[in-house]
């Protein structure tokens, strides 16, 4: 083999090896939530496993919070100040979110569900 040959490559080798490195990082998924009185919008988020998220959520009226249990993923949400919060989904299944500040009358039914697959 030529040296020329060669040179041409070991740099297609590079080339591929650089490229696949970028696509193996998984890219995270951004969804946008809103938290109102008294509901979560979306109420559902579907994930898939292995996927990472960031979920940014926004309240416009009143501090709420925010509370995944399952994948121990917790936070307030300001009126005024979005707030991100970063996971990766490790298991399948229907998995509840709730405000877990007291936002008012209605505050009790104020949920959603992450539906990982």
């Amino acid at each position: 083999m030529d040296r020329t040959r060669r040179n041409i490559l070991a740099g297609s080798a590079a080339f591929l090896a650089v490229g696949f490195g970028v696509r193996a990082a998984a890219e995270e998924k951004i969804i946008k939530v809103v938290a109102r009185k008294f509901v979560f919008i979306p109420s559902e988020i579907p994930l898939k496993v292995g996927e990472p998220v960031v979920i940014e959520l926004t309240a416009p009226e009143v501090v709420m919070g925010f509370n995944l249990p399952e994948f121990k993923v917790r936070t307030d949400v300001i009126p005024g100040q979005p707030n991100r919060v970063k996971f990766t989904p490790d298991k399948a299944g229907t998995f509840p979110f709730v405000c877990d500040i007291f936002c008012g009358d209605g505050h009790e039914g104020m949920e959603g569900k992450v539906v990982v697959s």
